[in-house]
């Protein structure tokens, strides 16, 4: 795990680099204070030479303005390093997100995977700057303190030093429940931001069922989780740092008693001892730092450890070896014994599913909630991956497309349509990013949305709200039907595009899709079955599998499954 945190420092070494030989500066200016202080007390101050003293005087300035500006070198660009090193942890992480497939987002809440990027990688910054240079100026400080206290009074200095391995020993003992103590409170505030993103999302909800006060019960008990866990963390660090500062306390009584005890005796002079005062301070100075160091690394690499376990999943579809560019695709679909099931085969949800759809066609999926219809579609652009069998588009396995060239041939419309926070140019847009403004006005007209986006205050720079929210549903519907000519595939697939509207917004929507539909190859998952009649060929899916196949008038002609269906759905009207 260390051996990947440090491989971000890589493409900024030469900021590394910068902070670090500053920061030894900065621990050699610390160094040399003492032994002038000592000089001046022990001999230039009692000779009286004062051009001695003057001249020092403005060298030890000199020196105070070099730190200053070491000071201030190591403090900006040492946390423009970690900065950095945080902001390519997360480009990292967001884009490893974008190769993952649909079941993982299936099995991982928002909160939880937002709570990796952001509160996780947080801390990163500080432990990405001050680990490496706490750890080299504490080097520098104790070995540096360690000789020039030799020379003042070896026996002080061996005192003072074998409270290192004490020092060391108590650190390494409370490390490991500090690293348990962090890691719950990781866990704890991905649970948080999980409960309050579900709530803010479902506000709407909660304030229509009179929830208010059950959402604020369960809010409650994930941030009581979380305060118990932080306040945990907290007794454990306060056991630490003040058990350091205790045995930091008991060091400086010692220097002061024995040392003066030395200055009793003659050993050392008065100015021995005012530098050795100075020294042990600056002694202290890198034990504090390994102190912060300890809760730093705890946080930085608990997130860091965190964000690792994201990284390592592999991405379950991928492009094979001889991937191949899908480039100008006709559209022909065939199913050949397709199964699929969910969780390695615990689950299975299609088996043994032939059909086939010819280019330029329209094919309807009907039949009960829960057989696999969206899933059966979701597989065409592999957001999931076939268990067994193969599914072909002009006589290719999809599988051996590219998965972006293949995606790219294929335009989905869903039921619960997904606007972007932004303007209604942006999220039309988004169906061809590289766009200018008359495609998408084009794009617009041809989904019959035009004349409405002009009656806006702002037209297509109108911000449309969280989701869409200042939106109708068949206002959002026709915007992503605006994207989806803006994309212009050659296969679509309407999943249940229409359920959710009312009955005169639905006719409107389907001349929209009337029109997106020519010349393409066409999948309809539909709930009505009055907007699939004119189909070239319905398919109608049970949990057995394809049950039956044919035009509306065939299949009502067989008097079977979708006879039924139809005249149920007719018999309510």
């Amino acid at each position: 795990m260390l051996k990947n945190f440090v491989s971000y420092y890589k493409p900024h070494k030469n900021l590394f680099f910068l902070d670090m030989f500053f920061a030894l500066l900065l621990s050699l200016f610390d160094l040399v204070f003492p032994v002038f202080t000592r000089r001046l007390i022990n001999e230039v101050i009692p000779e009286g030479n004062m051009e001695v003293l003057f001249n020092w005087t403005i060298i030890m300035f000199l020196i105070i303005f070099l730190r200053y500006i070491s000071q201030y070198i190591v403090s900006y660009y040492g946390h423009l390093l970690g900065v950095r090193i945080e902001r390519d942890m997360r480009k990292d992480i967001f884009v490893h997100l974008q190769t993952l497939p649909f079941s993982y987002y299936d099995n991982n809440k928002t909160g939880h995977i937002m709570s990796r990027i952001v509160n996780d990688l947080r801390d990163i910054t500080e432990l990405a700057h001050h680990g490496p240079e706490d750890l080299f100026i504490s080097l520098v400080m104790l070995s540096g303190s360690f000789i020039i206290l030799l020379q003042i009074e070896w026996r002080l200095t061996l005192i003072i030093f074998s409270f290192i391995p004490l020092m060391l020993l108590f650190s390494v003992k409370k490390r490991n429940k500090m690293e348990s103590s962090f890691r719950e409170v990781r866990k704890k505030i991905a649970d948080v931001n999980s409960q309050l993103e579900n709530s803010i999302s479902g506000i709407r909800v909660a304030k229509a069922f009179t929830n208010e006060e059950y959402e604020i019960e369960k809010f409650n008990e994930g941030n009581e989780a979380f305060s118990n866990a932080r306040r945990n963390s907290y007794k454990i660090m306060a056991e630490f740092t003040s058990g350091i500062n205790l045995m930091s306390s008991i060091l400086n009584l010692l220097v002061i008693s024995v040392g003066g005890y030395f200055v009793y005796l003659k050993v050392i002079d008065l100015g021995d001892l005012f530098a050795y005062t100075l020294y042990v301070n600056f002694f202290m100075q890198p034990i504090r730092r390994l102190t912060e160091f300890t809760q730093q690394y705890q946080d930085g690499m608990t997130g860091f450890e965190r964000f690792l376990e994201v990284m390592n999943i592999k991405p379950s579809i991928v492009d094979s070896p001889n991937a191949i560019e899908a480039n100008d695709i006709k559209g022909d679909i065939r199913f050949e014994n397709v199964s699929f099931s969910y969780n390695n085969g615990n689950k299975k949800i299609l088996e043994n599913i032939n059909f086939y759809v010819p280019k330029g066609k329209t094919i309807a999926i009907v039949g009960p909630s829960g057989v696999g219809k969206t899933t059966l579609c979701h597989l065409i652009p592999r957001f999931y991956e076939v268990t067994e069998g193969q599914i072909t588009i002009d006589g290719v396995d999809i599988r051996d497309y590219t998965l972006k060239s293949l995606r790219q041939n294929i335009g989905i419309v869903q039921q619960d349509v997904f606007l972007f926070t932004g303007t209604i140019k942006e999220n039309i847009q988004y169906g061809n990013p590289s766009a200018i403004e008359a495609d998408i006005i084009k794009a617009a007209k041809k989904a019959k949305i035009h004349d409405f986006i002009m009656s806006l205050p702002f037209n297509y720079e109108t911000y449309i709200g969280e989701k869409g929210i200042k939106l109708s549903g068949g206002q959002k519907q026709r915007i992503s039907i605006a994207r989806l000519f803006l994309k212009n595939p050659p296969i679509l697939i309407l999943d249940e595009a229409t359920s959710s509207l009312d009955t005169e917004t639905e006719m409107l929507i389907q001349e929209s899709f009337k029109e997106l539909s020519k010349g393409r190859t066409t999948l309809i998952i539909a709930h009505r079955l009055s907007t699939i009649r004119n189909a070239d060929t319905i398919l109608v899916l049970t949990d057995d599998g394809i049950k039956e196949i044919g035009t509306h008038e065939e299949l009502l002609a067989s008097k079977g499954i979708y006879y039924n269906l139809y005249t149920y759905q007719y018999s309510k009207v």
